[in-house]
């Protein structure tokens, strides 16, 4: 079984590449315990050598983490940094999670401050901006002085948190676009969900599943703009492209016409669902989340690595299916991209010490044995393989996924975003939400991002 896993996140990594898919300091002790548990932990990974290092320094230390998330990342993160305090007396965390709306917008907040927390979680949307502005620390140099070891980490995974010359964020597991669904429904309905759809048996889908069920779709409202780049790309197309919005304006409209469909069709969760929902927090997201099928989804649109906490916020007796995301091109518009990295703001006072935790999160089986790819598949081939006997039959089904249905028709995932970008999504939320209010035309909104869209960008130049 640890082979089988092995290959397959091989297989990931390897397809990750920048080039795209085929059609993601050990101090020395003289302690002979010391040296016993030493050597032990340079075969199952670096518990025991992180916590002698830091153990001997004898020195209290708090360092602060922020991530945004679901509970159940909430609660794996902070049972990882206990295994950590334990590993390491005199450290300390103070840990910070918000959802993904609340999170960037707190963040850019103390950025503009210095305030951010010593590791932050980073995302390829948004490192481009925050290297731009001088707030990520280059971590080349704790990579070639060991504080950082990437030994077991292919190559290519390694350059996704690469801009310019620096190497400005770790990343910490692979993954991919994943459609999330009620299969329980749909088997109970005889409505049959099929890998790489095409946009038209994606729409004919959403009808039969209100015709026969009343719930609806909901088409990644104000929850980032991922899903227009998917389906900007299955055109060649891009979201961002040369520090310009990258696609067409008649592409564009057809994209915000997807809303106009729903909503004249009935099938798309009507956006006051979400007037008192935390959206992109997954316990609350109408799949799983609601009171009657009105406000409920039969689907939702995330990354392979929220399917644990899809699967743990679904009520009882929901099963949960996986599938890709719809597209006319699934080999242009599926990719395999970083889930998340981890990167040491310059406000931190402890940057080496902000190191040694990424180190940590990248080698430590004992860690990961925690999390058990909750943020994507690890991307040390040593962890991935160790950790391969723990992963629960729905982990394994996002390793088989990503391994047989997305690395077999993917290409490079898209450049990272713009200075400007943020502000960009913005736009795009309020857009979005006029189209579904029927207060302005898709035709309307594409020339909107395109004009307005073009002018952030511009300004930020």
């Amino acid at each position: 079984m640890k082979k089988r896993v092995l290959a397959i996140f091989m297989a990931l990594v390897l397809a990750a590449g920048l080039t795209g898919c085929s059609s993601n300091n050990a101090s020395e002790t003289t302690s002979s315990k010391q040296e016993e548990t030493t050597k032990q932990a340079q075969s199952e990974g670096k518990d025991e050598t992180t916590a002698v290092t830091t153990a001997a320094s004898g020195e209290a230390l708090e360092l602060s983490i922020t991530w945004w998330g679901s509970q159940t990342r909430a609660d794996l993160t902070q049972e990882a940094l206990t295994l950590y305090e334990s590993l390491n007396p005199g450290v300390t965390f103070d840990g910070q999670f918000l959802s993904g709306a609340d999170y960037w917008n707190k963040l850019a907040t103390s950025a503009a401050g210095h305030t951010m927390a010593d590791v932050i979680q980073m995302d390829k949307a948004y490192i481009q901006q925050y290297v731009d502005n001088g707030m990520l620390v280059d971590l080349q140099p704790y990579v070639d002085s060991g504080v950082i070891d990437l030994s077991n980490v292919d190559p290519s995974v390694q350059e996704f948190g690469r801009i310019g010359d620096g190497l400005y964020a770790i990343c910490i597991g692979v993954n991919s676009p994943a459609l999330f669904y009620n299969k329980t429904l749909l088997d109970e309905n005889s409505i049959e969900v099929k890998d790489n759809m095409t946009m038209d048996e994606f729409l004919e889908i959403c009808r039969q599943v209100y015709e026969k069920t009343g719930y609806k779709t909901n088409l990644q409202y104000n929850n980032g703009t991922s899903w227009m780049d998917f389906y900007l790309r299955s055109f060649g197309e891009a979201t961002f492209a040369d520090g310009k919005i990258g696609a067409s304006e008649e592409n564009i409209a057809s994209f915000f016409n997807l809303y106009k469909i729903g909503i004249e069709e009935g099938w798309l969760v009507d956006p006051s669902v979400f007037a008192e929902r935390t959206i992109g927090q997954p316990e609350q997201e109408p799949l799983v989340y609601g009171s009657d099928p009105s406000n409920m989804s039969w689907c939702a649109f995330y990354f392979s690595n929220n399917m644990a906490s899809i699967t743990n916020a679904a009520p009882e007796g929901m099963e949960i299916g996986i599938t890709t995301w719809p597209s006319d091109d699934a080999v242009k518009s599926n990719f395999l991209k970083p889930s998340m990295f981890f990167s040491v703001s310059v406000d931190s006072e402890h940057p080496e010490d902000a190191a040694k935790l990424i180190d940590f999160w990248t080698n430590s089986v004992d860690c990961n044995k925690i999390l058990l790819g909750e943020r994507g598949v690890p991307v040390s081939s040593v962890v991935a393989d160790a950790i391969a006997a723990d992963m629960s039959a729905t982990d394994q089904m996002v390793v088989e996924y990503i391994n047989n249905v997305v690395t077999p028709k993917c290409s490079a995932m898209s450049p990272a975003s713009p200075n400007g970008a943020t502000e960009v999504y913005d736009l795009v939320y309020k857009l979005e939400e006029k189209v579904c209010y029927q207060e302005m035309t898709p035709e309307d909104a594409a020339k909107e991002l395109m004009t307005q869209g073009n002018k952030i960008l511009e300004s930020k130049q």
